[in-house]
């Protein structure tokens, strides 16, 4: 929901200046410096440098961004690149609550709770993302979350520095989430009852 309202001027200001120096970085070599720098969060977070840590989480997610608009300046995009990219995000957002739980194992029901809400939400994007795919003319249907990776890596922030939070945090997080994969199964009930080539 953030990304989508504030994307234009995000992109305006961070991201094509850099494009501007041509394509000097391959868009996959980014994705993965993405995913390695994500998981640096782990020691941040262990070690008790949460300003560190949301740097180091900010940074992986503007080169998340990065990415994909580099690949497109550069005429570069591939499908390889693409899933890539999808399991990078994930390995970020697993090593973030891999962290939260290493420093308070106490936390432990919650963050598996998280990654079983992160589950379901990218199981239930992909499956109707294919499947609108596969009935549509669309290259891949991306349908808006009530949670993207804005928020996510927000509240992954909020959980680091206030650490007396966490618990409503978390379980604010969970429900979102799986709220999130209810939306995406629900639109796609409603697509198929009104598209005439599903059967």
């Amino acid at each position: 929901m953030l990304e989508q309202k504030f994307r234009h001027h995000y992109q305006k200001i961070f991201i094509t200046p850099i494009l501007k120096m041509g394509c000097k970085f391959s868009p996959t070599a980014i994705t993965v410096l993405s995913g390695i720098v994500g998981l640096l969060v782990i020691p941040a977070v262990y070690f008790h440098y949460p300003w560190l840590a949301i740097f180091i989480l900010a940074l992986s997610g503007y080169l998340d961004t990065l990415d994909g608009s580099v690949a497109r300046a550069c005429d570069n995009s591939s499908q390889l690149g693409g899933a890539l990219d999808i399991v990078m995000d994930r390995i970020v957002e697993s090593a973030v609550i891999f962290a939260l739980y290493l420093v308070d194992p106490s936390r432990g029901i919650a963050c598996f709770l998280m990654l079983f809400a992160n589950l379901i939400c990218i199981t239930s994007f992909l499956v109707v993302g294919i499947f609108v795919e596969q009935n549509s003319n669309k290259s891949f249907f991306y349908h808006n979350g009530l949670i993207e990776r804005a928020e996510a890596f927000i509240f992954y922030a909020l959980m680091i520095i206030l650490p007396g939070l966490f618990i409503p945090l978390a379980y604010a997080y969970i429900i979102l989430v799986l709220l999130s994969a209810f939306l995406h199964l629900r639109f796609f009930h409603f697509w198929q009852k009104d598209n005439a080539k599903w059967e």
